[in-house]
């Protein structure tokens, strides 16, 4: 490890690829030989429009995205996303299906019907606690889209596979494991992903969105709160949040370089997870919090037998350079967030440690 850095297992902001940090630290008062910092220059000008288009054209290609999806950049992170879905697509007739699986689908569900939108929750996990993701759904006939948070970063579950909707186009709440792994993008009319988890610093959100879907908003929206603006000016009707976008860029990067396709990427992050839950599963030490067939490959959430361990645990974690250990404030625990930028070896120190602190403690 550099000097001074941490194995960071914070769930956002969160680790961030240390080559990108780098470059990021390289270029930062001269970028691109312009004599200016990336936070300087004009977004109106060629060398941001490079950067720009730069990372909509990685994210096609690594999500092998079709002429007619969109790709937008937009300020307010996923919590104005869960109003600006059923702003932008459901009129006063219609409705949509929303699946409940935790804090941040019941928050977007929230915001749909502080709008008075019409909206159908069709299957939840509430039940036992959000400790799993549904596997079967029933749609409601006509429904607009059926909306889901893909992974869930307070209770450590995701879904392996998406629901079969048919017909209907899912939405998807994807800030916590976009680019972790390949999807079936013909399913989406639209995603949306804060950046600050797996994919930037915090600040912007990325919207992935079909046109076809696109076409079917609403219309006499307030200008900054409709799709098509963002889709019609490439992200710059105001001025982007450039230093995110950059960075954003520089992820791609990262992660088409290192790992060249989402298989591998998936693989790799398989492989991270595995080597933790094996220690938890191991162990009659650490409990669990997600169902096996729902666990999440983005945020292995658990228990020790006692909160007192927990407090002590995540204290010498920090003290053998292990941070960012401490479950939400909303459930207590511990969380260990190993996105696409947590290097193998922060996982396999973490394992170490686990199971050190077992035998010291146990």
């Amino acid at each position: 490890m550099t000097a001074h850095r941490i194995h960071n297992f914070n769930a956002g902001p969160s680790a961030l690829p240390l080559p990108v940090l780098e470059k990021i630290q390289a270029s930062f008062l001269n970028f691109n030989d312009s004599g200016m910092s990336i936070t300087e220059i004009s977004h109106r000008s060629a060398k941001f429009d490079a950067v720009l288009n730069g990372a909509i054209d990685r994210v096609r290609r690594l999500l092998s995205l079709n002429s007619d999806d969109h790709v937008l950049f937009i300020q307010g992170g996923a919590s104005l996303q869960f109003a600006m879905v059923p702003m932008n697509f459901l009129g006063p007739n219609d409705t949509a299906d929303y699946i409940n699986t935790g804090t941040w689908s019941a928050k977007a569900i929230k915001e749909a019907r502080i709008q008075g939108k019409t909206i159908q929750v069709i299957a939840s996990s509430e039940d036992q606690n959000f400790s799993y993701v549904p596997k079967t759904i029933s749609c409601t006939p006509g429904a607009r889209y059926v909306h889901v948070t893909s992974n869930n970063t307070i209770k450590g579950t995701q879904f392996d596979q998406f629901p079969e909707t048919f017909e209907i186009p899912l939405v998807a709440d994807m800030s916590s494991d976009i680019f972790s792994r390949p999807l079936p993008m013909e399913k989406f009319g639209l995603i949306y992903a804060g950046a600050q988890k797996n994919l930037g610093p915090s600040g912007v959100c990325m919207v992935i969105v079909k046109e076809a879907f696109l076409e079917t908003a609403e219309q006499h929206l307030p200008t900054m709160l409709a799709y098509k603006t963002f889709a019609a000016h490439n992200s710059m009707y105001n001025t982007p949040p450039c230093f995110g976008i950059y960075t954003i860029d520089l992820v791609l990067e990262w992660i088409q370089e290192t790992f060249g396709t989402l298989e591998r990427m998936a693989e790799h992050n398989q492989r991270k997870a595995r080597m933790l839950y094996d220690v938890i599963d191991g162990s009659g030490f650490y409990q669990a919090t997600a169902q096996k067939n729902s666990r999440s490959l983005m945020n292995v959430t658990f228990r020790l037998p006692t909160e007192d361990l927990e407090d002590r645990f995540v204290a010498e974690a920090l003290e053998n350079g292990l941070g960012g250990l401490k479950g939400h404030r909303s459930v207590g625990g511990c969380r260990a967030s190993i996105y696409n930028a947590v290097p193998m070896e922060s996982v396999a120190a973490l394992a170490a440690f686990m199971e050190r602190f077992e035998q010291e403690k146990g």
